[in-house]
């Protein structure tokens, strides 16, 4: 491997066979072919064969097993090829499932995967970092990943920060020196930047030398174990659940199995009767319908803008209660443009300047050379501001390109949201001229001069109050303002130390209109229990202007400076946090108190964020939400969903996708176990009154693993309930399996239960327990069927009524044209061991299904009626 560190810039370019205007297509294509994309090594992905056998490792399957396995040793052969014929098939499902959701959380990645800017054929294009190949030029800035290793061969201020290589927590400062030493540990290698690492601060350029697996993150990729896909807090929960669930009807079964022996019962029909309720009360879907659910409504979310990162985040956004949100591109359309001008103490529109005076035009030539937006057509390239400032000057015949080309760059100190400005030394009017430009607060206090139409004359304070009280005025209109100095100096580099004793050349003011859209979705999270604060850079008069047209900010509420921040303790933080809607000038520690104090709170809270410095606040919040437009790539790492339109109502969107997706995964669950424990229920009230089992274990296996899969998945691409967003956030620490749901469950149950009962009671009638458990198994598996129409909702089916939901219904149609064919060719009579039941039966048998859905929607109704009185005296 050749030592990149010890070439200078132009060696290593040639080495690479790199020209300046970067690799054409056709070699881009021939390295590809020779290096592979840029990617590590994936962990090798589980065989299709090992997934499917990994459907039979779970406890309540190898109950199931154990149940054929006896089925057969008692001559029941015909139930156990059926049970191990429909767990072959739900291995097939589940199998199919897995695939499904690998290739839905694989199409996400693709989404929210980096992105890198690199110059091929003399233009910037932006690409997907998978694209980059050795030889690649890339254009370095704050709040890049570095998505290669490379040598550089331009740094401006470039730190970067290694700790995922070298473990030190400092950025390092970079150069394009060459490094004389052969042996240099990584994090000595000043000149070089390695994939894995991340840009603070500062601007670059670097030529690609390895990519993938040839990257010094790659040489170590061997060493790192994967730690598989992470379970849901709700995943485990239900996994919790079905371990004691299971071990609960296992000790049940044996309890019942000794009761029925010790009364004479043959032990090979209590031992089928102890299959039968084991069966009955295994909820087998109830392991994928977590997942299939989620994969679903991540997918959906994905068409509506709202890329999620991880499973988790789902389940967390339907209890969201805060979201501090920042301003620009968020909550404004992120399309700044410039409104007004200050030249020589007068502000004058932007459409209206005098370019033929020599004042404005030094003005407006500073907005294009102290900045490094580039527009080409109806594309642009750079900060919205910085765009809203090239636009400018074309707007009087000056392209920035060509400004640049004329007036080159000498130096600069590039901007940081710590210090607030930018400078650059360009050679301009035959000299070396400093421009600055940035916070007026900041810019002003380091001008001692300013220029007016009578010439250069003294800065004093009694012209910085005027200045700042303009800067007021504007700001209250919504509007942001910049101040621009200049500075003659002797020199062609530029330090920190510079930036003082400037010249104050005048004040742009841009404008970011609200996204029209914003105000209703802040409304809706209003009515949602949502609080929506802001959390920006900007003036606090621009912050409090915008805030106020939003709804943001209220009546009664207040703004608060970061300044303000510095000098309040936590405690002080707290007590204030509820009633500040605004905060203003904030820096990124701020940003992590503000989220802090909201938690301590016992808030569930939303962050929003677009650069580096906004990466350690999403972190914090429990849903870290980043700009997929403007984002940085560090800031998307530290994410947890990604918005690929950068809007603010894309957000309340998400919070009802994820409030929905939790309704329907508790509600398809609620579906599941109420169908169970109308089987279980069945089959202890005829032990209990020491009848004939039931049903016949193939019976309810044929229930629990095929007529209930489909309604239940069904159940979980529901759309969200109407009133959904008008309830309060949930409590997130809540159990899925509260009081309520277990009595919902119970209730259900019980009533399917009774009607199955009450058809086994009449089968009984006609002197042949099997024509009875024939009987049982029609109304219990339309009841269940039926049952899934009613659990749409936790409510009753008319809150249901107004949506449609085509594939539950094409479900529920499927599993009653299964039963029709099991009832009727004469094969499948055999194997389901369906007897002959009269016509006069049969009716009976299908009637009860129905009069269980109608006894759920009575019930429901009249507990609708309960909550909706309460309601009404509460509010008196």
């Amino acid at each position: 491997m050749r030592n990149y560190w010890n070439e200078t810039s132009e060696e290593v370019l040639k080495g690479l066979g790199v020209i300046g205007y970067g690799l054409s297509e056709a070699e881009v294509k021939e390295r590809r072919e020779r290096h592979g994309i840029n990617a590590l090594d994936e962990e090798e992905k589980d065989g299709l064969l090992k997934v499917f056998f990994s459907q039979f490792k779970d406890l309540l399957v190898v109950i199931l097993m154990l149940s054929a396995a006896l089925s057969a040793a008692f001559g029941k052969g015909e139930s156990a090829v059926v049970i191990v014929m429909v767990l072959l098939l739900n291995a097939v499902l589940g199998t199919m499932q897995h695939v499904k959701a690998e290739r839905s959380m694989e199409g996400l990645r693709k989404l929210s995967a980096p992105s890198v800017k690199a110059i091929r054929d003399g233009m910037m294009k932006v690409l997907p970092s998978r694209e980059v190949v050795p030889g690649d030029i890339l254009l370095l800035e704050a709040g890049d990943m570095v998505s290669a290793d490379g040598r550089l061969i331009e740094s401006i201020g470039l730190i970067v920060m290694e700790s995922s290589l070298t473990g030190e927590a400092e950025g390092v400062l970079k150069s394009t020196e060459a490094i004389d030493e052969v042996e240099v540990p990584i994090g000595d290698r000043v000149n070089m930047v390695h994939s894995g690492s991340f840009v603070v601060k500062g601007r670059g350029t670097m030529a690609v030398t390895a990519t993938g697996m040839a990257t010094e993150l790659g040489k170590i990729a061997g060493l790192l174990s994967g730690t598989g896909d992470k379970r849901t807090p709700l995943q485990k929960e239900l996994d919790d659940f079905s371990k004691k669930f299971a071990s609960g009807i296992m000790v049940l079964t044996t309890l019942i199995l000794i009761s029925d022996v010790l009364r004479g019962k043959p032990l090979m029909e209590a031992l089928l009767f102890g299959v039968s309720l084991a069966v009955a009360a295994i909820p087998e879907a109830l392991s994928t319908i977590v997942t299939v659910v989620l994969s679903i409504g991540t997918g959906r979310m994905a068409e509506e803008k709202a890329v999620i990162r991880d499973l988790h985040s789902v389940e967390v956004l339907g209890g969201v209660s805060v979201i501090c949100t920042d301003k620009t591109g968020t909550l404004t359309q992120n399309k700044m443009t410039v409104t007004d001008a200050l030249v020589d103490g007068e502000v004058l529109e932007g459409r209206s300047l005098d370019i033929t005076d020599e004042l404005t035009r030094d003005l407006v030539a500073a907005g294009l050379l102290c900045s490094d937006a580039v527009t080409r057509g109806n594309e642009s390239f750079g900060d919205p501001t910085e765009t809203a400032l090239v636009d400018l000057g074309e707007l009087y015949g000056m392209d920035e390109e060509m400004a640049r080309d004329n007036h080159p760059r000498l130096s600069e100190l590039p901007f940081d949201s710590d210090r607030k400005l930018m400078s650059t030394l360009v050679e301009y009017r035959g000299k070396n001229i400093m421009f600055m430009k940035g916070a007026p607060e900041v810019v002003l206090s380091r001008a001692t001069m300013i220029r007016t139409s009578n010439g250069t004359i003294p800065f004093d304070e009694a012209s910085r109050q005027s200045l700042l009280e303009k800067v007021e005025s504007l700001s209250i209109q919504g509007k942001r303002v910049l101040a621009f100095t200049e500075k003659a100096m002797d020199k062609d580099t530029l330090a920190e130390g510079d930036e003082s004793d400037m010249t104050f050349m005048g004040l742009i003011a841009l404008m970011d209109p609200p996204r029209p859209e914003v105000h209703e979705a802040i409304m809706l999270a209003s009515d949602a229990g949502i609080r929506t604060v802001m959390i920006t850079g900007d003036h606090k008069s621009t912050a409090a202007a915008i805030a106020s047209k939003l709804g943001i900010l209220r009546d009664g509420d207040v703004v608060i400076e970061g300044r303000d921040l510095d000098h309040m303790t936590d405690e002080g933080l707290e007590y204030m946090v509820e009633r500040t809607s605004v905060y203003a000038r904030v820096s990124p520690e701020h940003k992590i108190r503000i989220v802090r104090a909201w938690q301590d709170k016992g808030k569930v809270v939303a962050m929003t964020g677009d650069g580096v410095n906004d990466a350690p606040a999403l972190k914090s919040s429990d849903i870290g939400v980043v700009m997929g437009i403007t984002g940085t790539e560090v800031a998307k790492d530290a994410s947890s969903m990604v918005l690929s339109d950068d809007n603010f109502g894309t957000i309340v969107k998400a919070v009802a996708s994820g409030r929905g997706i939790y309704e329907n995964i508790r509600n398809a669950i609620r579906f599941l176990l109420s169908g169970n424990t109308s089987g279980i229920l069945a089959v202890l009230m005829a032990s209990l009154a020491g009848l004939p089992a039931p049903f016949m274990p193939v019976h309810l296996l044929f229930i629990n693993l095929v007529t209930d899969s489909l309604p239940a998945i069904a159940i979980g691409m529901e759309k969200p309930e109407l009133g959904l967003m008008s309830k309060p956030p949930r409590d997130i620490d809540a159990h899925i399996l509260d009081k309520s749901f277990v009595r919902s469950v119970a209730i259900d149950g019980t009533i399917m239960a009774l009607a199955v009962m009450a058809s086994y009671m009449i089968g009984l009638k006609t002197g042949n327990s099997n024509t009875a458990a024939t009987m049982a198994f029609l109304t219990l598996g339309l009841s269940r069927l039926l049952h899934g129409i009613s659990s749409r909702t936790s409510g009753s089916f008319l809150k249901s009524a107004g949506t449609r939901n085509h594939v539950l219904a094409g479900s529920v149609i499927i599993g009653f044209a299964l039963f029709y064919i099991i009832f009727n060719v004469q094969v499948l009579r055999n194997i389901f061991e369906v007897a002959s039941i009269p016509s006069g039966y049969s009716v009976f048998a299908v009637g009860m299904a129905f009069v269980s859905f109608l006894a759920v929607q009575l019930v429901r109704l009249a507990a609708d009626g309960l909550s909706a009185g309460k309601a009404e005296a509460e509010l008196r």
